[in-house]
């Protein structure tokens, strides 16, 4: 082949990028269109908000109602156990002709039950005879010399009570002081 022949470019063979097909235009959304799709996308959120903050106020009042029952119904078990007890001390009252024996015997029975409701709900019996004064457990009702260490409890006049570990009723007490020499 001679130079002029390699020279030459055929005159309709011009290069042209793989697939020669135009590019498709962006089809751009008009702005109605765009406003449209943010209101509705502002509505459902709203209603999304809407929906949550009632949900919200619902569970609120669920849960005071159940803080309202649990204080108005708390002592509902405590006085369950209490009937028994005042089913005992009906039956003793019943009876025609009581023995001192017979009364003895149910008063017995009807503390024991008693105890028994104590126990299962916590309520403990403070009976604090040669413990150190306790302001926080005991009520001093007065001193009195005595042969015990000052501010020991040296009486108790009336028991106390404590619910778990809570004062229920001081237990109400003669404190020892000092002697004078």
């Amino acid at each position: 082949m001679s130079q002029e022949s390699l020279d030459q470019k055929p005159e309709n063979t011009a290069e042209a990028p793989a697939g020669d097909s135009k590019p498709a235009p962006e089809i751009m959304p008009s702005i109605e269109d765009l406003l449209r799709k943010a209101e509705l996308d502002a509505q459902e959120h709203h209603d999304a908000w809407l929906r949550a903050k009632a949900e919200t106020e619902n569970i609120r009042k669920r849960a005071a109602l159940d803080v309202a029952n649990a204080h108005k119904y708390a002592v509902e078990s405590f006085a369950t156990e209490l009937l028994a007890v005042r089913d005992s001390l009906e039956a003793a009252l019943a009876v025609e002709t009581p023995t001192v024996e017979n009364l003895k015997s149910g008063t017995e029975l009807t503390l024991k039950q008693l105890n028994a409701a104590f126990e299962k709900f916590r309520l403990a019996e403070v009976n604090p005879v040669g413990e150190k004064f306790d302001p926080h457990r005991h009520q001093a009702i007065s001193m009195v010399e005595a042969d015990a260490e000052p501010n020991t409890v040296v009486q108790v006049l009336q028991k106390g009570y404590l619910l778990h570990d809570r004062v229920v009723r001081p237990a109400l007490v003669t404190v020892a002081k000092a002697r004078n020499a």
